[in-house]
């Protein structure tokens, strides 16, 4: 299918009853095991529970009016790192590698600024994570801190984890 046109991808909020369209966005990716440090089994409450509502805001990426990715923002720390937020991001493996993921994290900083943050950390990347890292890599963030045997991949085993963080002003 080739890249995505920013012209035919939306980014817009979600609505709450839209979690029945980002479910199974969200089951797909945790259940591979090997991006997201959730249990593979959780339910379809707790997952719309920590994606919807322990969230600030939670976004959906639509290409041609089909919904194909969602986001959340989150504070990362409360009290005196309130400044800094937290994202996730997920995208169907239909739609993967066409750019719907940047264009999230792109969108993501706008609001984030908009919000009041001023950096951006993601705190558990696993470093198996190739496309994940380079994308973040490329858009601006670095690696400031390596856990090591972090995350247990489901075929790699042990393997590190990164922090990696962006200022946004």
């Amino acid at each position: 299918m080739g890249e995505i046109d920013s012209g035919q991808l939306h980014i817009r909020e979600a609505r709450a009853d839209e979690f029945e369209f980002i479910w199974p966005i969200f089951s797909e990716v945790v259940q591979s095991g090997d991006t997201y440090a959730y249990d593979p089994d959780i339910t379809k409450q707790d997952a719309q529970h920590l994606w919807m509502q322990e969230t600030v805001r939670t976004f959906v990426a639509l290409f041609n009016g089909q919904l194909i990715g969602s986001y959340y923002i989150k504070t990362n720390q409360a009290g005196p790192g309130k400044h800094v937020c937290n994202c996730g991001y997920m995208v169907g493996s239909a739609a993967r590698g066409r750019g719907a993921a940047t264009a999230m994290c792109l969108h993501s900083q706008e609001k984030a600024l908009e919000l009041g943050y001023s950096a951006m950390q993601f705190n558990f990347v696993a470093s198996s994570n190739e496309v994940a890292v380079n994308l973040w890599l490329k858009l601006g963030f670095e690696k400031v801190g390596r856990l090591p045997k972090a995350f247990n991949h489901p075929k790699l085993g042990l393997v590190d984890a990164f922090v990696m963080h962006k200022s946004l002003v």
